[in-house]
């Protein structure tokens, strides 16, 4: 079994590439006017919460390591480091990406950690570098344990992990429409991921693909960008605030605020914890009409739970 293997850091060598695409987006929106907005501070924002990011994985980044290499010991399989099982690997990785990347949408415990990244309420490359400084603390990191299990080395694993991440870096962008219909059928595009940061109530809840949109096609949560719809972006209810501190841990907060509250059953205190985003034990908390019908819709299990009450 290889106990050793080494793959680039994809992720750290795309930033020259990440900064480019950046300032040709600016350059783009300035000399033709359309393709999106940047905000000065919004956009300095993204950019340090991008920072962060790469810090705490710095930091942290061994805990991963460590319970990966723990399962790596423990399987009787190897699959080896053909192009062939980077290729599977890529492809299952990305699968494993849908399911977090829901999770982070459906349990508040993980929400706390990806709402950072919806936080803008622009839409531009720089969006995509608004990235979780707590990721490590969601134990997400137990979704990749049956690909490492099955026989993929946690390298290899994560080294398919960060092409997953560059391939989403250049669909934060508003100055591309749509792909062709080829690509657009089976690829996630700027037009599908503009529908996933949009708080349009049809637009709740869809599109967690990664790379390959087939993801929501096949789980049923895909949506189309509507020509007559622009997305609007940010979170249902912004925050409005550019401080980095107050985006990464305002929900972690929130959390803490909630489960803490006095009178409440232990049942109650965990599900301010792992309930979706916007739950609350009296229902004080209800969205919209409109957004509660859309989202309904897509989850008929919540009807009738506190917080989506039908009238």
């Amino acid at each position: 079994m290889t106990d050793q293997l080494s793959y680039p850091d994809v992720v750290n060598f795309a930033v020259p590439v990440f900064i480019a695409a950046i300032l040709l987006e600016l350059t783009w929106i300035a000399v033709r006017h359309r393709g999106g907005r940047y905000e000065t501070r919004d956009a300095v924002t993204s950019l340090i919460m991008g920072a962060g990011s790469v810090a705490s994985g710095i930091l942290l980044g061994f805990i991963a390591w460590g319970f990966f290499m723990a399962l790596w010991a423990i399987t009787p399989f190897d699959l080896g480091t053909s192009w062939g099982a980077v290729a599977v690997c890529f492809v299952l990785d990305d699968l494993r990406y849908y399911w977090v990347h829901r999770f982070g949408h459906r349990i508040r415990w993980v929400w706390a950690s990806h709402v950072n990244h919806h936080s803008s309420q622009h839409y531009n490359l720089t969006t995509a570098l608004r990235q979780t400084w707590t990721g490590t603390f969601t134990f997400m990191m137990i979704v990749r344990a049956p690909l490492i299990l099955a026989g993929f080395h946690p390298a290899m694993v994560l080294f398919c992990g960060g092409l997953n991440l560059i391939y989403q870096f250049w669909i934060h962008t508003e100055a591309i429409g749509k792909m062709p219909r080829w690509f657009e059928a089976v690829m996630n595009t700027p037009s599908h991921h503009r529908v996933h940061h949009g708080r349009n109530p049809r637009y709740l809840d869809a599109n967690y693909a990664g790379v390959f949109i087939v993801w929501d096609k096949l789980f049923g949560t895909f949506v189309p960008e509507l020509k007559d719809e622009k997305p609007d972006y940010g979170l249902v209810h912004n925050i409005g605030t550019f401080n980095p501190l107050r985006v990464a841990f305002h929900e972690w907060v929130g959390i803490f605020r909630d489960a803490t509250l006095p009178g409440l059953s232990l049942r109650e205190r965990l599900l301010y914890c792992v309930a979706p985003p916007g739950w609350s034990h009296d229902g004080s908390r209800l969205m919209s009409e409109g957004i509660k019908a859309e989202h309904l819709q897509r989850h008929p299990e919540d009807r009738g739970s506190p917080g989506f009450e039908t009238r």
